[in-house]
């Protein structure tokens, strides 16, 4: 056992190796986990098919950031007047979503992008009623997010 500073006894602590998991099928492209600490944070590796969009959304409790690695995205988001607004994002360009904000990915081109987030899944309300749109593909809302 090791001491810390204090002199007081604790666990040996090392590194833990990941094995990325395909977390399922996506109408626009593939998601995968490449990193989780349990219940500190992930991280996912998303390829999106040029023309593809994920579903306007908003998460209950999940916090995400993502950076664009490659391709042109169009990001849509409601800043607070009701109304979508949309930003073009390039390559190298990073987007914080904190939970509550409705939003949605639309890729222009194929793109890939590394999302980080609060280790929260199944956390999804779908928004399109909301601003008169029709839902199209994507996954459906869900009620009961999970801290993992």
């Amino acid at each position: 056992m090791a001491k810390n500073k204090d002199n007081a006894k604790t666990s040996h602590v090392t590194v833990e190796f990941f094995t990325p998991k395909d977390v399922g099928s996506r109408d626009w492209g593939k998601e995968i986990l490449v990193a989780h600490s349990k219940g500190k944070y992930t991280g996912k590796v998303l390829t999106m098919k040029a023309g593809a969009k994920g579903g306007l959304q908003k998460h209950r409790v999940k916090d995400e950031t993502g950076y664009l690695v490659s391709g042109e995205l169009l990001v849509r988001f409601d800043n607070g007047d009701g109304k979508l607004t949309e930003v073009k994002m390039v390559a190298g360009q990073s987007v914080y979503i904190p939970a509550g904000a409705v939003h949605q990915e639309e890729a222009i081109t194929d793109c890939v992008i590394f999302e980080v987030s609060t280790p929260v899944f199944d956390d999804r309300v779908r928004m399109e009623e909301a601003y008169g749109l029709k839902i199209e593909g994507g996954l459906p809302t869900t009620n009961n997010p999970r801290i993992a």
